[in-house]
């Protein structure tokens, strides 16, 4: 490993810039989701280009040079795709986003350190996979892009998706079971990845309704996906993500005065909060296609002992992905700040532990096991 430090550089100038990175993240990662749906879209391709284009020019501007010769060749690779002269794969998305992971992880080090550390090595050999990709050898593009992805991310196991059991039987989550790089599940028809781009994007307004929102649909979405894959995907994963992303929905339509109290709700304020999920899952009553989605988020406020709402349904009577919903709308309220809490988030590790606390009869003891033992993997990575 190699240390960078950065010239003397002005705090402002660094966080402008690492502001326009994330926004720059944000914008490419909305444009690879819809690459996914029109991988032929040429204003896609270039707006694609556009924003790596944009982030190598700024790091150019201040000097970051470890980061260049990478994004440098991943500017080429979109300049071959906005032509027309290779195509476009899910693979390539997948390294342009781990690229502006590193980019950011760089940017930030250097903000709050004054310093950040870098392998040459690695670095060297993702650009000579990368520059080896051209025009004229299509044949072999996946397996260059395939191999620059797995050294950028090594749990990354492109060729084996099976589940390793450990010594009890359990399956524990293999490498090749990660984090997605979206909230959007690939290999679904077109119609359907539309649908729930749309409510993604439909969300992105009502997180902002609170300050304690913005992100948690893709937070929640990413860690479902992981925590199914590890449980064996017995949840269908396109109604999964639909529930993600809009079993809050009806929580926009509370007051605000309510959402963000910090005391005890009262019985009337209460029963206004569960509300929500009968005003969630109307969004989605006329869409024959995602009544599994629209069941999930009816049930997420069950409990396995039938003490939970809108109607006390228990146990097997309860669907797998309201189950492993639940789990996760708890994981995610207590890493991040909210209200009743007193504006305190705990470390993830700690949270895991809370959960496991939770009296019996409130969360699925199965899906409680998947999400252990896919928090245990995800946490000592």
């Amino acid at each position: 490993m190699q240390t960078f430090t950065p010239e003397d550089l002005d705090d402002d100038i660094l966080n402008d810039l690492l502001e326009e990175i994330n926004e720059l993240y944000e914008a490419s990662e909305q444009t690879l989701i819809e690459l996914e749906l029109r991988p032929e879209d040429n204003e896609l391709q270039r707006s694609l280009f556009r924003s790596v284009h944009t982030i190598k020019g700024d790091l150019g501007l201040v000097n970051f040079t470890p980061m260049m010769p990478l994004l440098q060749h991943v500017e080429d690779l979109l300049d071959y795709l906005r032509k027309g002269q290779i195509k476009y794969t899910s693979t390539m998305s997948d390294l342009v986003l781990l690229t502006m992971d590193r980019v950011k992880i760089f940017v930030e080090s250097c903000f709050k350190n004054g310093s950040a550390e870098y392998d040459p090595e690695l670095f060297k050999l993702l650009v000579n996979h990368v520059s080896k990709i051209n025009t004229d050898n299509g044949e072999i593009h996946e397996k260059l892009l395939a191999d620059a992805v797995l050294l950028l991310d090594p749990s990354l196991d492109l060729g084996d998706t099976s589940a390793e059991k450990d010594a009890a039987g359990e399956s524990t989550p293999s490498r090749s079971i990660t984090l997605a790089n979206t909230g959007i599940p690939k290999g679904l028809s077109n119609e359907k990845q539309m649908d729930i781009l749309f409510f993604r994007e439909l969300m992105k307004p009502i997180e902002k309704r609170s300050m304690y929102w913005e992100g948690r649909g893709d937070r929640i979405a990413k860690l479902a996906f992981y925590i199914n894959n590890v449980a064996g995907n017995p949840i269908a994963a396109d109604q999964l993500a639909v529930a993600c992303y809009v079993h809050d929905f009806g929580m926009a339509f509370m007051p605000l005065k309510i959402l963000h109290k910090r005391n005890t709700l009262d019985e009337n304020e209460f029963n206004l909060m569960r509300s929500h999920v009968y005003k969630s899952s109307r969004l989605l009553e006329h869409l024959d296609q995602w009544n599994g989605a629209r069941k999930m988020v009816m049930q997420h406020h069950e409990r396995i002992d039938g003490t939970g709402y809108p109607l006390g349904v228990k146990g097997d009577d309860i669907c797998d992905g309201a189950k492993l919903l639940a789990i996760l709308d708890s994981f995610d309220a207590l890493t991040h700040f909210r209200a009743h809490t007193g504006n305190v988030k705990q470390p993830k590790k700690k949270a895991v532990v809370e959960i496991n606390r939770t009296p019996e009869g409130q969360y699925c003891k199965t899906w409680m096991g998947h999400f252990n033992r896919g928090m245990a993997a995800l946490l000592t990575k």
